[in-house]
């Protein structure tokens, strides 16, 4: 067979299962977070927040990020939920590959190579967590600085989960005109910490 031809054959081969398990990716994360409502949740906070960046009266402003607070707690609330429910998915199905494209098989045959999703997502929880309660205290410009870097975060991984790392980072610089590394700046050390070392093993 020409080389051409088979290299040709091969590469449409690897796409068709790389979108075969992208595709059940998908549909087993949004099985569970389907439960939930924190993909709305998230668009109301960073959506409140850019009303209260916006507000001109500090009065008006105060009001704003007090509304908002509630919003905080449910969502921190909600992801915690969440991320006890998917810690019941096997190890295996949990991987997804270090590799900054995806490619098919990587995380059932080179498990090495590959990060547990449960575990990140844990942090992230522990993360959202902390800065919804405002812990350690911050202003409440600071605050939603330091809670709205813990959801990209958080939104960068499953996407990372879904697709790729390198897909991922493409798509939270569309979405949010921030890079990885300004979040992973931005979030609170202990996440930046635990989620480095995490990456590294």
């Amino acid at each position: 067979m020409d080389i051409f031809v088979f290299i040709i054959l091969l590469a449409i081969g690897l796409q068709v299962f790389k979108r075969r398990e992208q595709a059940q990716r998908i549909a087993m994360l949004g099985s569970y977070l389907g439960k939930f409502q924190i993909e709305k949740l998230m668009q109301e906070v960073l959506g409140g927040y850019q009303r209260a960046l916006g507000e001109a009266d500090p009065q008006r402003q105060a009001q704003v990020w007090r509304h908002l607070e509630a919003t905080e707690q449910t969502l921190s609330e909600q992801f915690n939920r969440f991320v006890l429910e998917f810690a019941k998915v096997a190890e295996p199905e949990a991987r997804l590959s270090r590799l900054p494209l995806a490619l098919p098989f990587v995380t059932q045959y080179v498990p090495a190579s590959t990060l547990d999703l449960r575990k990140l997502l844990s942090l992230h929880a522990h993360g959202i967590s902390q800065a919804a309660q405002n812990k350690p205290a911050q202003s409440p410009k600071r605050k939603a600085f330091r809670l709205s870097a813990e959801l990209m975060l958080m939104q960068h991984s499953c996407h990372w989960f879904c697709r790729s790392k390198m897909v991922a980072s493409a798509r939270l610089l569309g979405r949010h005109q921030t890079t990885f590394a300004q979040v992973l700046d931005a979030v609170a050390p202990s996440t930046r910490q635990a989620y480095l070392q995490l990456a590294a093993n």
